[in-house]
């Protein structure tokens, strides 16, 4: 399944990005996930994940989809892409 997110930064004529977002809204509402919470649980899982390791942030790609044993249910998918480890601080 491609990116719902990624897509919704492609260019594309105004039918498929008005389908695109309606995706999006539709997987959302059955998640019911109030707006923003998506791109908040991407702020903090990146935080997180940086403590460890570098990331590639112009290729994250993180989405909700449907769960492929249960249309009801969505799934988070993540694709971080990893540079190297993190630089930490003792």
């Amino acid at each position: 399944m491609l990116g719902i997110i990624t897509n919704l930064f492609k260019k594309e004529n105004s039918k498929d990005d008005a389908k695109n977002r309606l995706k999006l809204v539709l997987i959302q509402d059955r998640a019911m996930l109030p707006s923003g919470v998506l791109e908040n649980m991407k702020d903090d899982i990146l935080k997180v994940l940086s403590k460890y390791v570098e990331i590639e942030k112009s290729k994250l790609n993180i989405e909700v989809c449907p769960y492929d044993e249960d249309p009801r249910k969505i799934a988070l998918v993540a694709n971080i892409p990893i540079v190297s480890p993190a630089n930490r601080r003792k």
